[in-house]
């Protein structure tokens, strides 16, 4: 699919889709009577959308407040995963790809907004223990 859209060159919504094809797959063998199932299932579709929308915006702010949403979606999908973990749904070993897609995801995002925006303050993922291996 050739890219006509100035979002759809951005590699961070390129990887925002790589991480719902990751999730396609896992969401096979998900039940969809859990009430994860359907949050997962949007929370990652507001991931690309939200850049997409927020790369359209004209002004800082509203370029920040888009990727900020954006930002908050992976981490809502990285906390369900964590959900289906806890309720052995999933094994450890099976959501580590997508957490890795998804914290490449977020830096991606952070550098977004850092470069949006002088006014923020941002932390660095490794104080938070956020470093994925690709093993």
């Amino acid at each position: 699919m050739p890219n006509v859209f100035d979002h759809e060159k951005l590699h961070v919504y390129q990887a925002s889709l790589e991480f719902i094809v990751w999730l396609d797959n896992i969401q096979e063998r998900i039940p969809k009577r859990i009430s994860v199932y359907g949050q997962l299932d949007r929370a990652s579709t507001s991931i690309p959308l939200n850049i997409a929308e927020g790369n359209g915006k004209f002004t800082q702010k509203d370029r920040c407040r888009f990727f900020d949403i954006a930002r908050g979606s992976a981490f809502e999908c990285a906390a369900a995963l964590n959900v289906l973990s806890v309720k052995r749904i999933l094994e450890d070993h099976e959501i580590k790809s997508g957490k890795a897609i998804l914290l490449k995801i977020v830096s991606m995002i952070v550098g977004l907004i850092k470069s949006n925006s002088t006014e923020r303050v941002c932390e660095s993922l490794t104080r938070y223990g956020c470093d994925y291996d690709d093993d």
